[in-house]
């Protein structure tokens, strides 16, 4: 976030943090609402449907003021409705506002989620709107010594500007602020923070439909302010003001004393809470967890581990392991030490797999006894080859890995088979919690675990790897050997949530049989017609192409078909059809809505467009499909998901099998 004023820049958070207490408030409501029509609503959905643009742009936006300003008190202030003292004595009081787009509609409940889940406090007061709240905290801070941070996008707040309170005022959306300090204030509207509502009594303020002095406008306003010295003055001398502007004030004098008395905020209300018990708070991290694996807010969710320190102790100390790197014939007395069973092995490979094939780079290892190796498969001598592809083929040697089957793909590419696979985390955790959308290694490894995988010297003489610093030939070994120990420790730890679940034979008896036998799909892969494909593409090519020239013979003339930009101008100005739902671009033109725009109006353009469309999916399917099918065999290898839908159905990747349209009969 970027938060400047041409003056002033903001001063380090951790040394104001030490010499007094720096309280954030934030308007809720305002920002929220700024946030969904800065971020477009199409772009920000989860897949069960839920809009979520309004609760990204409030949640990142404070990540970064957190970030930013290091306030050691935070709280949020929200409306509790429209209804307040204010329209009840004024019934036109922001009656201008049309009522919030269906799509914002239960994102504020979930910002109020997030700010649970981060234990920042929420206040509001029934007849009162957010500012009287803020107002009120800000002035009792203020008070008590304390620095004050307002994060709104309502001007009425900049009353409450003073040397020791600034308010960050959205410029762009919500990831810009500028930062109205008093001289701001002075050089934006030419009064002193404390006459800016005085100013707006009489110029006026739309977004809460608060009618001004017509012919007034800010620069004439402020010069009245100043020269009779505050509004109370400009009323009493309003016979002397001279021309037009004079006049207008006069017969609309009843406006401005009633838009003084609204937009004063109210600074002394009864609250349940005190800028004291605004102290700032570790925040949940299992509950950031689950909503935003519910949100599907990945990126944010990481943003916000790397910025903000949790509730959670994190384990410094790391994860004992006595490592090893394997020279040449030194494998086999290493296994017969360490992992000959029947303790589980931890196993990490170091490789790449796509497509149902793949290739291995190192191995890793780690064992029960803390005893670690890493192997460059490159250096491996004929014996070490045996030796290794007989420890992986043993079933009575149980193996532990994390997303087990991309693995076993670049080892079965070697001609290595894996058996005794015991577990694998992945599975495990999505067994335990399969509303997540993500299920790294590293990420669940601190959940579990409390503890980082960080990669660095030893800690100690021990053999603790706490990995900072090493050189690049020697991390990626380190970094593998504890993942292998982590997935180890992982497991058993989702054993007991397992366990307590009654998930464990679900993996045990169905999960990781299906492990092996999706393996061997990948490999095998589906055959295809490639005649067949070629002719389908050929003929929904010629269907895309029938249609488009009956859609420009319906309307005359030749448009882009797929942009929504010209088709708009079509449907709604030229053919003058009923609108569609209104977005931030315009009316939509989604299937949805085109196909009940047709059932409504019938006309032929619409008719082809929608064929255009069916015929122009059919052939990117198609499409797609034969530039998935591989040169080695001529045939289709899938990923298949198991982690994906929280049903437990399957889902498959490069390419989506399940994106095939077959209910029509071209599909």
């Amino acid at each position: 976030m970027s938060a400047t004023s041409p003056d002033e820049t903001p001063t380090d958070g951790l040394e104001a943090a030490e010499s007094r207490p720096r309280l954030l408030l934030l308007d809720g409501h305002s920002l929220a609402y700024r946030a969904f029509f800065a971020l477009p609503v199409e772009n920000f959905s989860t897949t069960t449907g839920q809009h979520t643009n309004a609760v990204y742009g409030f949640t990142s936006m404070l990540i970064n003021v957190l970030r930013d300003e290091q306030p050691t008190h935070v709280g949020v202030a929200f409306d509790v409705s429209r209804q307040t003292f204010r329209s009840e004595e004024y019934s036109e009081y922001k009656a201008n506002r049309s009522t919030s787009p269906a799509e914002f509609s239960g994102q504020v409940s979930l910002v109020k989620e997030v700010l649970n889940a981060l234990r920042i406090r929420m206040i509001e007061k029934d007849g009162y709107e957010a500012d009287d709240v803020i107002g009120t905290l800000a002035t009792q801070a203020v008070d008590q010594g304390y620095e004050v941070l307002i994060c709104t996008g309502d001007r009425d707040s900049f009353q409450l500007v003073s040397d020791s309170a600034t308010v960050l005022y959205p410029s762009r959306g919500v990831s810009e602020m500028a930062r109205m300090t008093p001289e701001a204030v002075m050089d934006r509207y030419g009064v002193e923070p404390t006459r800016y509502p005085e100013l707006a009594a009489l110029v006026g303020e739309s977004s809460d439909n608060l009618p001004g002095v017509p012919g007034v406008g800010p620069k004439t306003a402020a010069k009245w302010i100043n020269q009779y010295d505050g509004l109370d003055n400009v009323i009493a001398s309003a016979d002397q003001i001279k021309g037009k502007a004079g006049d207008s004030f006069r017969e609309h004098l009843g406006d401005v004393i009633r838009n003084r008395r609204l937009n004063a905020l109210v600074v002394d209300l009864d609250l349940d809470a005190t800028p004291t018990d605004l102290a700032a708070q570790p925040w949940d991290r299992q509950e950031v967890h689950k909503l935003f694996d519910s949100l599907e807010f990945r990126v944010l969710r990481d943003r916000l581990f790397q910025t903000l320190e949790s509730e959670e102790e994190i384990d410094e100390s790391g994860f004992e392991l006595q490592p090893t790197r394997l020279e040449p014939g030194a494998l086999a007395g290493w296994l017969d030490d360490h992992a000959s069973g029947p303790e589980r092995v931890g196993l990490q490979v170091q490789g790449t797999w796509r497509a149902g094939s793949g290739d291995v780079a190192a191995i890793a290892l780690a064992a029960e006894d803390d005893a670690a190796a890493w192997l460059d498969v490159s250096t491996l001598t004929p014996a070490d080859d045996q030796v290794l592809a007989a420890w992986l083929a043993d079933p009575s040697v149980p193996k532990v890995l994390h997303d087990a089957k991309g693995p076993m793909l670049a080892l079965a590419a070697r001609g290595w088979e894996l058996d005794g696979l015991a577990r694998d985390t992945a599975l495990s955790a999505y067994l335990a919690r399969p509303d997540q959308r993500s299920y790294d290694l590293a990420d669940l490894t601190l959940r579990y675990l409390k503890r980082e995988l960080k990669v660095g010297e030893p800690a100690d003489d021990q053999g603790q790897l706490s990995f900072d610093g090493l050189d690049d030939t020697r991390e990626a070994g380190d970094a593998a050997m504890l993942q292998a120990r982590a997935v180890l420790d992982l497991a058993q730890a989702l054993d007991e949530e397992l366990e307590q679940r009654g998930g464990t034979r679900l993996l045990s008896d169905v999960e990781l049989p299906l492990v092996r036998v999706l393996e061997r799909m990948e490999q095998i892969g589906v055959a295809v017609d490639v005649e067949m494909l070629d002719a389908l593409e050929a003929e929904f090519a010629g269907e895309v192409k029938r249609a488009a020239e009956a859609a420009y013979a319906a309307i005359g003339k030749e448009i882009n078909l797929g942009s929504p930009k010209q088709l708009q101008v079509v449907l709604f100005d030229e053919l003058q059809m009923p609108k569609t739902k209104r977005t931030k671009t315009g009316y939509t033109t989604d299937a949805d809505s085109l196909q009940a725009l047709f059932e409504k109006t019938e006309h032929p353009f619409l008719a082809y467009l929608l064929a255009h469309r069916d015929a122009t999916r059919l052939r990117q399917t198609v499409e797609g499909l034969l530039k998935t099918i591989s040169p080695r065999d001529g045939r289709i290898h899938t990923t298949f998901n198991q982690t994906i839908a929280a049903t437990g159905r399957l889902s498959s990747t490069e390419p989506n099998l399940q994106n095939i349209p077959i209910r029509t009969e071209e599909g």
